[in-house]
């Protein structure tokens, strides 16, 4: 029998039986085979897709928990101007982490090579990657809706 996380929950330190290191876009899932850091496997069974943050569990029937950290994956660290950067970046809807004096996207060869023909200073690292949610609520933007069309 596979073991099931049929809901995600704010973990509880008592009821955290392992833990499961997952990119940020492994973080958004609604159905999926996973294995626990310590090589159990699992099923995830959410009624919807979720975007589960570090800091959170899978909750199992017997309360049991596994709580999900944000596992390493290639990164960008960011300089220059600041503001200019950020809006370029929004306005690709890319996801964004923002740092005291630094902005962090996933690595992508074309938005390096955007940044820095905006004069962006770019260094590659390897690191946890935990981006903004979006300015409507917490968590990732689902899509963009705003009331505007993208379209020429």
């Amino acid at each position: 029998m596979t073991l099931t996380a049929y809901s995600v929950a704010d973990a509880n330190d008592n009821e955290i039986a392992d833990t499961v290191s997952l990119t940020y876009d492994a973080r958004l899932l609604r159905r999926k085979r996973l294995t626990t850091d310590q090589g159990e496997g699992f099923l995830v069974d959410l009624p919807h897709t979720t975007s589960v943050n570090a800091g959170q569990a899978f909750v199992f029937g017997d309360g049991r928990q596994v709580l999900v950290q944000a596992a390493d994956e290639p990164l960008m660290r960011v300089t220059g101007d600041l503001v200019r950067l950020a809006w370029h970046v929004g306005n690709r809807h890319a996801p964004c982490a923002v740092e005291d004096g630094a902005l962090v996207v996933q690595r992508e060869k074309v938005m390096r090579t955007m940044l820095e023909q905006l004069g962006a200073q770019v260094a590659d690292f390897d690191g946890p990657f935990t981006p903004e949610g979006g300015a409507y609520g917490h968590g990732r933007t689902m899509g963009h809706d705003h009331s505007h069309s993208h379209a020429h």
